[in-house]
């Protein structure tokens, strides 16, 4: 784990860097794809080599702490579950600028964020706010479509 350059990051986005915020990160940071708070409290509670005690309240303050200071953002893909990843480098406590494609796989049932796939600006009619806009993709991921 890249201590230092998590705690800067998070420092950036005046966030206190405890030692559950860095474990946090740097979970989200290696599977590179969205998760649940439980599939983060499972790596936690799996993982024998931790020093500190891991508790559901604590995964969900600190995810709750990332959203809202723009670390991570939230992204439901219809099972009523919201899987979380790391947002883009611009997002911040005012907004999350991570207007990109969202990609869940019904084979391994995995959420990808695909970032080079930008969502196009939705003209709106007059008086119409967005404050969320996501895109969902389903279908099959690049590694489950090796099987087949």
């Amino acid at each position: 784990m890249d201590t230092a350059n998590i705690e800067n990051k998070l420092k950036n986005k005046k966030i206190r860097p405890t030692a559950m915020r860095l474990l946090v990160y740097n979970l989200l940071q290696e599977k590179q794809q969205a998760i649940s708070l439980t599939d983060i409290e499972t790596a936690f509670l799996t993982d024998e080599s931790l020093s500190i005690p891991v508790d559901r309240t604590t995964i969900y303050r600190t995810v709750k702490t990332f959203e809202k200071k723009g670390v991570v953002h939230g992204i439901e893909e219809g099972s009523g579950i919201v899987k979380y990843a790391l947002c883009d480098n611009d997002c911040d406590d005012e907004h999350h600028s991570d207007m990109h494609l969202h990609f869940y796989c019904t084979s391994c049932q995995k959420t990808f964020c695909l970032t080079d796939h930008k969502i196009p600006k939705v003209a709106l009619p007059n008086n119409y706010k967005v404050l969320d806009l996501s895109l969902m993709a389903k279908g099959i991921c690049e590694d489950c479509n090796k099987d087949n």
